[in-house]
């Protein structure tokens, strides 16, 4: 189990990791590669949540024309069964690596995540997109010019025979995670119980924040059933939904050094198989 310290330490490990270690040379032999060095690239690269970073100036920046039509884009996709809004996370936010996460914006990212889901699931083939792609920056050589961006498919289809994933289907008229209700079985835990956060070995993706795993903190609410994370991004039609819950850390027990009033609290939702009783690490109820 992991101490606040250690937390700290790995944080501070991964908020240095660009391309690769400074100290290391680019594809490093086995013997040069430790353990922590290795989780730090395993890290699925969202979860930026405690790294060490300059203070930036947060200001309200309206949303560009782009930035809306992206979101609409993503959320057509998900009403007609093309992906899960847990798949668009992964793909856009953890697939993309930590360079392009850190350096492209926002709904960049979401962009990317539309392209290469189209592509995967072979909706449009990668040379025709690229095609288009070069249509239209010659349609705007000259810019935009204050004209609004024109729509010019080259066909429009009815759609009857794109392949839906099950989650559409069953969810349509119903919601999520309405449809899983009654399906996790009995809570193994209740409001006010001492849960410890397991520290289980991640890989290619989780939404668990590192800086809980280990820490201990206590049910603040047992929230609603749902697949973790892990199984819904890759689409699992048949994964067991589980419990979730939110659970409330005292905030001097995750930040080593921490300076704030003693009764500061930070709560976040966490699924099931990411708990244990506190009184042992994989102790379950």
């Amino acid at each position: 189990m992991s101490t606040a310290e250690e937390r700290a330490r790995q944080l501070d490990l991964v908020a240095r990791l660009h391309s690769s270690y400074p100290e290391l040379p680019d594809a490093p032999t086995p013997d040069l590669l430790d353990h922590s060095r290795f989780v730090a690239y395993m890290k699925p690269v969202h979860d930026v949540g405690g790294e060490p970073d300059a203070p930036i100036t947060y200001e309200g920046k309206a949303y560009e024309e782009w930035e809306h039509m992206t979101y609409v884009m993503c959320e057509v996709l998900a009403w007609r069964g093309i992906w899960l809004s847990e798949e668009r996370r992964r793909i856009g936010n953890v697939d993309v690596g930590r360079a392009i996460y850190l350096g492209i914006p926002y709904y960049g990212r979401w962009l990317l995540a539309v392209a290469r889901i189209l592509v995967e699931k072979h909706h449009i083939a990668l040379g025709e997109l690229s095609e288009r792609m070069l249509d239209v920056r010659q349609r705007y050589a000259g810019g935009l010019d204050g004209r609004r961006l024109e729509a010019r498919p080259r066909g429009v289809g009815d759609g009857s025979d794109v392949p839906r994933n099950t989650h559409h289907r069953h969810a349509v008229g119903v919601g999520d995670p309405q449809i899983y209700a009654g399906r996790a079985g009995d809570a193994a835990f209740r409001i006010g119980d001492r849960v410890r956060v397991r520290e289980l070995p991640v890989l290619l993706y989780t939404r668990t924040p590192e800086y809980v795993r280990g820490a201990v903190g206590e049910i603040a609410a047992v929230a609603y059933e749902s697949p973790a994370p892990e199984d819904e991004t890759w689409g699992l039609s048949d994964a067991q939904p589980e419990w979730f819950y939110v659970v409330r850390f005292t905030m001097g027990d995750l930040w080593h050094g921490y300076t704030g009033p003693a009764d500061d609290t930070l709560q976040t939702e966490i699924p099931e198989r990411w708990l244990a009783s506190a009184g042992g690490e994989d102790e379950r109820r």
